[in-house]
């Protein structure tokens, strides 16, 4: 019994190390039979193509012109000729300040002038009698004097009075206030009805919609390549408003500011639009994108492929035995998501665009299957798509 129980005792701790070893010949087996497991990664492919050169920044709506309506000249508001909102054309009657104060004025201001106008030409004509009569010594040089210059007062004061006659009809002219320029009413400010002051604030605003502008702001650093390119030709801009990235407006740049801001290190630009639709609106938001040129075979990857690091940039790039090389490249302008690679990377070559955390230089991966874009797409797998390592 002894013996039994020994040789029993043996077999039960020897067990557990007996499963180990085959489990780990499995293991083993298995790996003969399979290989090694990669890292789950997603690829793209590095292309060649042509990439515009563009700004992108946000924008905003401005009127190529705005007009202050303001009155010039105190009265009662007796007519409004347009309703708040509408659409009025150069010379259209706007407002019409109570003329009956300015005619009256008027009025009085060609009488005094018709008086003048007489004495005037009587003083006239007294200098010319007292200068034939000084020369035939019947009057003393002293009376022909001063009729000389009686007339010539009488003529400063007609000429005075032809002042006042102008300015009494400028004023007339006044009362009616009709439209600079076309464009679209706003918020009527100052009602019929209403006394006006001389230049006491706006009774409304108009709006010149067709062509509009978009201002927008880009960096300093920016300035130089700007000039060059429009000093080449027209640069064009694109525009399109917020939450609607489907229209999109097509306009030329007309404006680069004579200075920096300081403040912000930017300088201000503005585009010209026709909007003939009158979708772009004053004071709306656009996204704006400045074409500067075009970018010839560039080599573009995904810009999830491009990874910082202490040396510079880096993408890792997947070889034909599927193994990674970590390559240092010069990342240059970004665009919807994708980087162009100005050195380090050529057309064709595959890049992992996500996984890169759990990769080394020399680490075996295995593309997951194509999800997304075509341009994060990878090579088809030639056999069924293995589970992650857990």
């Amino acid at each position: 019994m002894s013996a039994r129980w020994t040789s029993f005792a043996l077999l039960s701790l020897l067990a557990p190390s007996l499963v180990l070893v085959a489990g780990c010949s499995k293991k083993e087996g298995s790996a003969r039979e399979g290989g090694p497991r990669g890292v789950a990664v997603s690829a793209g492919t590095a292309e060649r193509r042509d990439v515009p050169i563009e700004l992108e920044v946000i924008g905003s709506v401005e009127p190529v012109n705005s007009v202050s309506i303001q009155a010039q000249l105190d009265g009662e508001l007796v007519q409004v000729g347009f309703a708040e909102g509408e659409d009025v054309h150069q010379g259209d009657i706007l407002f019409v300040i109570d003329p009956r104060p300015y005619q009256a004025a008027l009025a009085q201001a060609e009488a005094n002038l018709a008086r003048d106008a007489a004495q005037a030409t009587s003083a006239s004509a007294n200098a010319r009698r007292y200068a034939d009569l000084v020369e035939k010594d019947y009057v003393t040089r002293q009376q022909a004097d001063d009729a000389a210059a009686a007339a010539e007062a009488a003529a400063a004061t007609l000429r005075a009075d032809s002042a006042a006659v102008e300015k009494a009809r400028l004023n007339l002219q006044y009362c009616t206030i009709r439209a600079p320029i076309s464009g679209r009413t706003g918020s009527l400010l100052l009602h019929q009805g209403n006394l006006v002051k001389a230049n006491g604030g706006p009774l409304v605003v108009i709006h010149q919609l067709v062509p509009a502008r978009v201002a927008f702001s880009v960096p300093e650093q920016r300035l130089p390549e700007i000039r060059r390119r429009q000093a080449e030709g027209d640069l064009s801009v694109e525009a399109s408003l917020s939450g609607d990235t489907e229209q999109v407006f097509r306009g030329t740049l007309t404006f680069v500011d004579n200075a920096v801001n300081e403040s912000t290190g930017t300088v201000l630009l503005k585009a010209t639009f026709p909007n003939e639709d009158r979708a772009l609106w004053p004071g709306q938001f656009t996204n704006v994108k400045l074409r500067l040129g075009t970018l010839p075979n560039a080599v573009v990857v995904p810009s999830t492929a491009v990874q910082p690091g202490q040396q510079g940039d880096f993408v890792f790039v997947i070889g034909a035995d599927q193994k990674v090389e970590m390559r240092p490249v010069v990342a240059g302008a970004q665009l919807n998501g994708e980087t162009t690679i100005r050195q380090g990377l050529d057309g064709g070559e595959q890049v992992v665009t996500d996984g890169q955390i759990r990769l080394v230089p020399g680490a075996r991966v295995e593309i997951k299957p194509a999800v997304g874009s075509p341009a994060q797409r990878g090579p088809a797998q030639t056999g069924p798509p293995q589970a992650d390592a857990p």
